[in-house]
């Protein structure tokens, strides 16, 4: 119901059940149970970096957040270029990436897939990328919370983009990142503009990674938890919606790690 109400008024600050519509920048809300309580979020997949719209301009902001992560520039730069070459239809492997003569040595031998990635948890397949970097540990989030196949475009979302994406576009700064952020706080996300943020003219470096065009694929992680325990159980499914009341799976897993 709240995505629902959220494709159809768009540009709108509207209520439900007296009570502001949820955001879809991930901010979790709690509700209470009888005998536990539920944490849900919802993520506009327009937030995130598409790494099926990735380019070697672009790639400098998968470079960046994989850095801001704690991982060693080196390695980024392996990741980004191997990334690049796995979609690429071309046998040439980038500088630092790898092609069919890397994969076919491994213990486990497989080819390049040389076309667009099905689904985030496909890049474990790619040269440097471990399931740590891919899911995340204690210490850090991992890049699954970051990178969608389904925005469809090479921009990221102002209103919905996490901070350690804002910060990673060439030209943001932190204080850029913080002032995005309490914009969305002060107002409903759907009436943000580029102009809101002051990005046209004073950061034309930056305008070229970034906008405010909405995607109609939505991610919502569920988590229920049973009386004070501090482990739940966790879907996570992704959406695409057509209609006022149509919609359909892009993806589902049960169970993921509680929020």
């Amino acid at each position: 119901m709240e995505i629902f109400y959220r494709s159809l008024y768009k540009h709108q600050n509207v209520m439900l059940d007296d009570s502001g519509v949820w955001e879809a920048d991930g901010t979790v809300y709690r509700e209470q149970l009888e005998d536990g309580y539920y944490r849900t979020r919802i993520i506009n997949e327009s937030g995130k970096l598409d790494i099926n719209a990735l380019s070697d301009l672009s790639g400098i902001i998968l470079n960046n957040l994989l850095v801001n992560l704690g991982i060693p520039k080196e390695n980024a730069d392996v990741i980004v270029d191997s990334i690049l070459d796995w979609k690429d239809e071309d046998d040439l492997h980038r500088l630092n990436g790898a092609e069919n003569e890397y994969y076919e040595v491994l213990p486990k031998p497989y080819k390049a897939k040389n076309g667009p990635f099905d689904s985030v948890e496909e890049l474990i397949l790619v040269r440097g990328v471990t399931r740590e970097i891919l899911y995340g540990s204690k210490e850090r989030r991992g890049l699954v919370e970051f990178l969608t196949v389904h925005s469809k475009t090479g921009k990221i979302n102002l209103k919905y983009a996490p901070k350690e994406l804002l910060i990673a576009v060439p030209g943001m700064t932190d204080d850029n990142a913080v002032n995005i952020l309490n914009e969305r706080k002060l107002k409903l996300s759907g009436s943000i503009s580029i102009d809101h943020m002051n990005l046209n003219e004073k950061n034309s470096l930056m305008t070229q990674y970034v906008g405010t065009d909405e995607s109609n694929v939505f991610t919502i992680d569920s988590s229920g938890y049973k009386n004070n325990e501090k482990r739940g159980y966790s879907i996570r499914a992704t959406v695409a919606i057509h209609s006022s009341k149509m919609y359909r799976y892009l993806y589902y897993k049960s169970p993921v790690y509680s929020q």
